[in-house]
């Protein structure tokens, strides 16, 4: 029999303080009113100071595999995506690996921004399917309030804290999410419109790196909404192509939760879709990076809005730039 694999556990973890609007207020010349209405954003997360991207990936992997029902020795490999890395080595997934115990399993970090969840879900399926491994855990942490300039209202209102991590496996004897298709992309020559400047070979940290604050993100956010909405379009469309079905077989899209104008763009190109079936968190959590769609997918999966025959589409788009797309059919 084939292998398909699947996504037979999901877990996510937030930060307990709450970050509002009314917070905002007070650090950096903004408004309520003025950050809901540009960005749909009521409130996000922010972790502690003595909460990393491993600690809160760890939590997050953790409530997954429980949800899936296997141990952590039983994972084979650990895939983590996260641009907020503990370390630049060793790997965020290392340091998950020991906070959990799957002292079996191998350990990588991947690096694709905001696209993380389905470059990651995409690398899963093809070792899975081809009988590499039989379970992998993907998790995706990221602490985006350690690289957020709380000084520049233009970036500072979008981000939070979060992670998520779901089970891959091919377990004929487990429902789960089937991962029918994935279709992913990238454009290098537009790095330079959302990046970290600093920290990297290219520019190390010095006295005047830290002092012009570039080891904070910096965004042309008018540029990234353009390519954003343009390519998480064709993604979804290409990934619709190759599945060989249209958009009346989708029962459920989830953006990354980038912006409300982002996803409200997205919803108008499926004419066949009604707003309720574009799941969003973008105004309890803000941007968390890759682990926003697999927060969302965590909530539609828990509150059990999903039936048995309906198929969600996942679709992203991060900094590099890259992007995708991915089509899950819940068993039935």
């Amino acid at each position: 029999m084939t292998k398909q694999a699947k996504i037979i556990g999901t877990g996510s973890y937030l930060p307990e303080r709450v970050l509002s609007n009314q917070d905002l207020e007070k650090m950096v010349e903004t408004s309520d009113e003025w950050i809901v209405t540009r960005t749909g954003m009521k409130e996000r997360r922010i972790a502690r100071e003595d909460e990393y991207s491993s600690t809160m990936g760890a939590l997050a992997a953790k409530k997954a595999l429980e949800d899936a029902g296997i141990s952590a020795d039983a994972i084979d490999l650990i895939i983590v995506g996260t641009v907020t890395p503990d370390y630049v080595f060793p790997s965020t997934a290392c340091l998950i690996q020991h906070e959990i115990g799957a002292k079996s399993a191998g350990a990588l970090d991947i690096q694709a921004a905001c696209t993380n969840y389905l470059y990651a879900l995409s690398i899963a399926k093809a070792w899975v399917e081809s009988g590499v491994y039989k379970n992998i855990l993907l998790v995706f942490p990221d602490k985006l309030s350690s690289i957020t300039n709380y000084k520049d209202r233009s970036t500072c209102v979008l981000f939070g804290d979060a992670a998520a991590a779901c089970v891959i496996a091919s377990d004929i004897e487990k429902k789960g999410l089937l991962i029918k298709t994935v279709r992913l992309g990238a454009d290098g020559e537009q790095a330079d419109l959302l990046k970290l400047p600093a920290g990297g070979c290219r520019m190390p940290a010095t006295a005047e790196t830290v002092a012009n604050c570039q080891h904070f993100l910096h965004m042309e956010g008018n540029e990234v909404f353009k390519h954003a909405v343009r390519r998480m379009e064709l993604a979804s469309k290409e990934c619709l192509d190759v599945a060989g079905i249209d958009e009346t077989a989708i029962s459920w899209v989830i953006p990354h939760q980038a912006n409300i104008r982002i996803i409200d763009a997205i919803a108008k190109r499926f004419k066949h879709l009604s707003s309720e079936r574009i799941f969003k968190t973008v105004h309890k959590y803000g941007n968390t990076s890759a682990s926003s769609v697999g927060i969302a997918l965590d909530e539609l999966l828990k509150e059990k809005m999903v039936k048995p025959g309906e198929k969600i589409l996942l679709t992203a788009f991060g900094s590099g730039f890259t992007w995708g797309a991915a089509i899950l059919h819940y068993e039935e």
